[in-house]
């Protein structure tokens, strides 16, 4: 249950707090860098509110191991994304990577192995 609810924090904190409330504005700049200006503000608050619902899939307990692949597939396309196309933007810049790693190798973990 513990890494659950942490896993599910990550995805609320990066979702709503910091997307939709626009409580980091550089998670609106990447969204600028990589799927233009115009659209970014809309864009972000989209994204952050797809996240925001994956918080509530993950403590659903709905298919997990669709809603792990899911997760898996995402944090490794956003970052791939993200050190290719805005490093300069990122907390650790290309090392948000290796977080990311860890964290799919935390969901990986939770979902298969524990």
């Amino acid at each position: 249950m513990i890494l659950t609810c942490l896993i599910a924090s990550v995805w609320l904190v990066n979702g709503l707090f910091c997307k939709v409330l626009d409580l980091v504005p550089r998670h609106r700049a990447i969204v600028a860098r990589i799927l233009g200006e115009g659209h970014a503000k809309g864009l972000t608050i989209t994204i952050g509110c797809l996240e925001t619902a994956m918080t509530a899939w993950i403590v659903s307990g709905v298919a997990p191991a669709v809603n792990a692949w899911t997760q898996i597939a995402l944090v490794l396309c956003m970052n791939l994304i993200e050190f290719l196309l805005a490093p300069d933007l990122l907390l650790w810049g290309r090392w948000n990577a290796f977080f990311a790693l860890l964290f799919v190798l935390l969901i990986y973990y939770h979902a298969f192995l524990s």
